[in-house]
């Protein structure tokens, strides 16, 4: 049976519910590019890589892999076009509601896989404000970030996974190598961003960060053979996750009225 949520019938997911099936949801963005890949990048990543991380565990565990979430918080990209962006309230609400429809749906986990740089501080703060409200393990990851010892060995140009870069163009390159405008990379390379004081948060676009074409990186170096490796690690690393029963513990409900003078387990 797949593991997609969207190709299953109702009577098949309220079976994977009665079994405490394992949700995945995947979140990206829609957002510029640079010049040679899609806006939809980050979401068609974290989508497919969880589809074969559930695959990968299928025969395990019950697990399901929800559509791809292709809204986030992307406002910094707005200087190159092609760009729609959610403020925090508006995905944090979404994902609320998410939570909140699996709960009626009778599952209890959840599994967050994203893709794009700009979600994770909002994630980290959504997943845990979603596991005291409803009381379910609500578990946020990043996919560069389950396996960077692994990526930073097959990437040439660069340490890690940035934006529209060799990692990100390698993995267009396996899994669809004619998304990718080949005759754009050359040019795709950005000017040097100017110096930023280090030690401080605030907002910073890309025209700041990655100005002339929003890329951080360099595309130039990118394969399919470094996509496949780089697939291959990720999926391994999110089975992994899949697979730890400490992430799926019921979160310790620490907000219960007087929780400072039970006993301590």
């Amino acid at each position: 049976m797949t593991v997609a949520w969207e190709r299953l019938t109702a009577p098949d997911l309220k079976a994977l519910a009665a079994r405490d099936a394992l949700v995945v949801l995947p979140i990206g963005s829609l957002e510029q590019h640079g010049p040679h890949l899609p806006v939809w990048t980050d979401s068609h990543a974290a989508h497919n890589l969880s589809l074969r991380a559930a695959e990968a565990v299928a025969g395990e565990m019950p697990v399901v892999v929800l559509p791809p979430l292709w809204l986030g918080l992307s406002e910094h990209h707005f200087p190159f076009g092609g760009t729609i962006s959610l403020d925090y309230a508006t995905f944090h609400a979404v994902l609320r509601c998410v939570v909140r429809s699996l709960r009626a749906d009778g599952f209890s986990k959840l599994f967050i896989v994203n893709g794009h740089g700009g979600n994770i501080d909002p994630l980290a703060v959504s997943a845990r404000e979603l596991a005291h409200e409803f009381g379910i393990p609500v578990v946020a990851t990043t996919w560069p970030n389950v396996a960077p010892a692994e990526i930073a060995g097959i990437l040439t140009a660069q340490p890690g996974i940035h934006h529209a870069c060799e990692g990100e163009t390698s993995l267009w390159l396996a899994l669809e190598p004619d998304q990718v405008r080949q005759d754009r990379i050359a040019g795709a390379l950005s000017n040097a961003a100017p110096p930023t004081p280090a030690g401080a948060s605030r907002f910073w676009s890309f025209e700041e960060r990655a100005p002339r074409t929003g890329v951080r990186g360099d595309p130039r170096a990118a394969t399919a053979e470094k996509g496949q490796r780089i697939i291959e690690a990720v999926t391994a690393g999110l089975a992994r996750m899949m697979r730890d029963p400490a992430l799926w513990r019921a979160p310790d409900p620490v907000w219960v009225p007087g929780r400072a003078q039970q006993p301590p387990a």
